[in-house]
């Protein structure tokens, strides 16, 4: 069964990645951090994203390919 969605994003912290970039934005705007600071906080957030989709895909994948288990035999006695 899939993992609800809140569970997923406070695994992978997606609501402190999303905050950081629009953080990272503001500042930019306001000239706290120059724009190569930012693309490269971009391309980091952009790459823990990647991340977080590979592991959710492969998951999503494995989950669907799954069969039931056998039921365990009573033991011999």
């Amino acid at each position: 069964m899939p993992e609800p969605l809140t569970d997923v994003s406070d695994r992978y912290s997606l609501d402190n990645i999303v905050r950081g970039i629009a953080d990272d934005l503001l500042a930019l705007r306001e000239g706290k951090i120059s724009v190569r600071d930012a693309q490269a906080r971009a391309l980091l957030a952009k790459q823990y994203m990647n991340g977080v989709r590979l592991v959710l895909n492969a998951r999503n994948s494995l989950e669907n390919s799954a069969k039931p288990a056998a039921p365990l035999a009573p033991p011999a006695p």
